[in-house]
């Protein structure tokens, strides 16, 4: 007994140093995580007890907020329903748990103040008036105190938010670093993992159904492959779920990958195995341990520095949430997920694959997500090839939208294709970043290591014409004539050798260009199918997918010449040709002529 109040004691003087209620707030929020700059740090208030099924909907008819304020900044976070606080291990459905996920953008003292209350559709209100106030929660403050971040190397609390910055990349907010992605498309149905909490529902009648053009439906996803690269110490849920899943993300990040696509609903769509609702005919109560349960998952690929790209919709229910429009499921569904995602440090809100809304719909959505995101993540949006005209022109210089997310049918398209965008946004007060999302032909996209293991064309268009031109990145999708396709990727290991091609790649970007403050230049060499980046009279890149040679027009100075081999990495070599001083041929390859390679030209 002495030892139960002696604690309670102690945690009373702790809380009377972080909240202005001193003990009384201890009955009603707490704090969890690591209170430094760049953690995640939760608040867990105890509000009217209610469920998922409850009437009034605690979806619907509760909204809890919080301002957390430094100075003269204010960011204001939405929190949800998270039923009995721990529902990722119970299944809980019900409880008295609310909760909101703040960053700290910045170390010193922060204070915060919460408001919650209640009234019909509420939460979907921006009005700060509207609703009755709940007592006991309403208007809790108090301060706390941030530290730096002790995190290194690639877990994004050492890097910060990734924020767009309206440049061709996207730049980590806390050291600066620009971001060039690399990662996998494939499985777009990712969540629909057999461990999940009610991940099987209403499934099994679809399993073996192929639509023309697609990979037949499969059963859930095991990724048993990757049992072995789960590691002690790594999370897991309900003794011991989880690994598998864990495992992949694992194999992933030590391809040093920082990226993975996946659909958070796709009701009606291609798998048919994915949503955060209770079932798969709910669109306004969601699954409490189910969404804690992605959550875990999604915390520990912060850890690894894996960006979750969100697609939110695909093409067969882009007019599922009330009719297309911008209406009360949609916005449900939006904020839900920003309020229990919206912290991660790296995250991009995808409008929907092969997206059909119209221009108006597409602007509305993003601009809602832009006004309820605190964290202010970038939006884009993916359509089929053919439709850029169609979806991507009316889009240009819209406040709101950071970039197309691309789909190319024909490989050898995608630099002209990558150029065209980057250009064409160039002229505006709202550059977009242009990443490679998807490539074609739909049935083959990136095959299986065993049916390609040079994989040339992917390699030679996809990978570097992307880079080549200013993009962004690319992330790999696998055609469904192939083994680990689209909806039934079990192992990510089917692919390994593309992993080191896209590694090489993304690390000759980042140790040997200044990237950022470089341009697409084909106009300065004389091969035809080459490409060349350039920071003029310093530094040139030219990319030989044929190998070969090419004339370069340089500007006057005397310049180095080495080589970069694409196909397996390495150390810059010499070539042919060791410097070079005014314009002319850049020489041959150290060795293997005929096979692509990457030519670095640079001032002395």
């Amino acid at each position: 007994m002495k030892k139960t109040i002696f604690i309670f004691l102690a945690a009373c003087m702790v809380f009377s140093m972080v909240y202005s209620n001193q003990c009384e707030a201890l009955g009603n929020v707490t704090i969890t995580g690591e209170q430094k700059q760049w953690h995640p740090i939760t608040f867990t208030f105890n509000g009217p007890e209610t469920s998922e099924t409850a009437v009034p909907n605690p979806f619907r008819g509760y909204c809890l907020t919080v301002d957390f304020t430094q100075n003269s900044q204010t960011i204001r976070v939405p929190g949800y329903f998270a039923a009995d606080g721990n529902a990722s291990e119970t299944g809980a459905i019900e409880g008295n748990k609310w909760r909101v996920h703040f960053v700290p953008q910045k170390t010193g003292a922060w204070e915060f103040r919460a408001s919650f209350v209640q009234g019909q559709d509420v939460a979907l209100s921006f009005d700060k008036k509207a609703g009755k106030k709940i007592k006991g929660i309403d208007d809790i403050s108090g301060k706390f105190v941030v530290s730096p971040s002790d995190k290194t190397g690639r877990d994004h609390r050492a890097k910060g938010m990734l924020r767009y910055v309206g440049q061709r990349y996207m730049q980590f907010a806390g050291n600066g670093e620009s971001f060039i992605k690399g990662g996998a498309d494939s499985p777009e149905n990712f969540l629909a993992y057999f461990e999940f909490d009610s991940t099987d529902q209403a499934f099994n009648q679809h399993v073996g159904l192929t639509r023309q053009g697609e990979a037949p439906i499969s059963r859930l996803h095991k990724y048993e492959a990757h049992r072995k690269d789960w590691k002690p110490g790594d999370p897991t849920w309900r003794g011991g779920k989880g690994k598998n899943i864990i495992g992949a993300l694992n194999y992933l990040a030590s391809e040093e990958m920082n990226s993975v696509y996946f659909l958070t609903m796709n009701i009606e769509g291609d798998g048919r195995d994915v949503w955060p609702w209770i079932n798969m005919y709910a669109r306004d109560r969601f699954d409490c341990s189910k969404l804690d349960q992605w959550e875990i998952v999604f915390s520990h690929m912060d850890k690894l520095g894996l960006l979750l790209h969100v697609i939110t919709q695909e093409t067969e229910n882009d007019q599922l949430l009330n009719g297309g429009e911008l209406s009360l499921e949609r916005k449900l569904y939006y904020k839900e997920l920003i309020a229990r995602f919206g912290h991660h440090l790296a995250l991009v809100w995808n409008l929907g694959e092969e997206n059909t809304n119209t221009t108006e719909q597409i602007k509305a959505f993003s601009s809602y997500i832009h006004k309820v995101d605190a964290y202010d993540h970038p939006v884009v949006v993916h359509t089929y090839p053919g439709q850029y005209e169609k979806v991507y022109a009316p889009m240009i210089g819209y406040a709101d939208l950071e970039g197309p997310s691309l789909q190319m049918g024909d490989p050898e398209k995608t630099h002209a294709e990558t150029i065209k965008w980057l250009d064409r946004s160039d002229g505006t007060d709202h550059k977009w970043f242009v990443c490679l999302d998807e490539i074609g032909p739909a049935h083959t996209g990136v095959k299986p290591d065993k049916d390609d293991p040079e994989h040339k064309e992917v390699r030679h268009y996809s990978l570097w014409g992307n880079l080549m031109a200013g993009g962004a990145g690319c992330e790999w999708y696998f055609g469904y004539k192939y083994d680990h396709n689209d909806l039934n990727c079990e192992d990510w290991r089917s692919r390994d050798k593309m992993w080191d091609y896209t590694r090489y790649a993304l690390n000759f970007f980042q140790q040997h260009l200044p990237f950022t403050e470089m341009k697409h230049a084909d106009e300065l060499t004389s091969a035809k199918d080459d490409f060349c980046f350039a920071k003029p009279g310093q530094v040139y890149a030219v990319y030989l997918p044929n190998g070969g040679t090419t004339d370069i027009k340089l500007l006057e100075g005397a310049y180095t010449v080495q080589w970069f081999d694409p196909r397996n990495g390495g150390d810059l070599q010499k070539g042919s040709v060791a410097s070079m001083n005014q314009s002319g041929s850049v020489g041959q390859a150290p060795q293997d002529a005929a096979k692509d390679w990457v030519v670095l030209i640079r001032k002395q």
